[in-house]
């Protein structure tokens, strides 16, 4: 799975950074969801609802990401979802964020999976370690 890109703000805030508009922090806890769909905005569609689905919230930091390599880094550690106790529906796209709800948050990267998973009851939707890949992309 390969994140298709940062998000429109995101992209800002780094371009800030770099080239001394803003200062840039990072979040201290990083927020995974599923959807169907995610845009350039941070727009998210179709997030499941109930049935025990919550973003996974996780601490940003080196136990969570792999040292950057190649213009890539990758999760070093397992991202595991809640059991689902009923259907999450269809999902084909991952999203991190900086908050736990669509309320205030930023969605700093997203990415459509490899393949769209059915999540029913008893199923337990997972990023195994090194499977989760995000990546800026240089141009030549």
């Amino acid at each position: 799975m390969v994140a298709s890109g940062l998000c429109t703000a995101w992209m800002n805030s780094v371009l800030g950074e770099l080239f001394g508009a803003t200062a840039l922090s990072a979040p201290g806890t990083l927020y995974f969801g599923l959807a169907t769909a995610v845009d350039a905005a941070g727009t998210v569609t179709g997030e499941p609802s109930g049935n025990n689905y919550s973003r996974k919230e996780i601490t940003n930091d080196t136990a969570l990401w792999n040292t950057p390599s190649g213009g890539a880094v990758d999760n070093k550690a397992a991202i595991t979802f809640a059991e689902a106790s009923g259907s999450w529906g269809t999902v084909d796209t991952f999203f991190i964020a900086n908050h736990g709800t669509n309320t205030g948050a930023a969605i700093i990267a997203y990415g459509t999976l490899t393949v769209e998973k059915t999540i029913t009851s008893g199923d337990t939707a997972q990023f195994a370690a090194g499977a989760l890949d995000i990546s800026l992309t240089a141009t030549t």
